[in-house]
């Protein structure tokens, strides 16, 4: 499990030695977030960062047609958080997000936004 203060300097503050610890975790390890701790890094970065994150909340309740249809019916809370959001470029692994036809978000995976931005 990882405190807040190692998330936090891991996304914030760009820590090779503790971004060589979380990928020795998740290749090796069983990675445990209470939601406590997700809860208190949201708080921290809205409060000590406002302007380099920001924080959008799904909503319980979403208007299906504000979203195109995805296989997984699981993802729709994540595409129509982006599309919400008003995102510019949505990243992502997930091979159901590959056949969505949509000019915002811009739909890529970590290496085409590397190699595009």
């Amino acid at each position: 499990m990882l405190d807040t203060n190692i998330l936090i300097s891991i996304l914030v503050f760009n820590s090779k030695s503790l971004k060589d610890v979380l990928l020795k975790i998740t290749d090796n390890y069983t990675l445990v977030l209470s939601s406590y701790v997700i809860e208190e890094l949201r708080y921290v970065i809205e409060r000590k960062f406002p302007s380099k994150y920001e924080t959008y909340f799904t909503p319980k309740i979403m208007i299906n047609s504000s979203v195109p249809a995805i296989r997984d019916i699981k993802d729709v809370p994540v595409l129509y958080s982006s599309i919400m959001a008003d995102v510019d470029v949505f990243i992502t692994g997930d091979k159901d997000f590959n056949d969505l036809d949509l000019e915002k978000p811009e739909i890529l995976t970590s290496a085409e936004f590397l190699k595009k931005y």
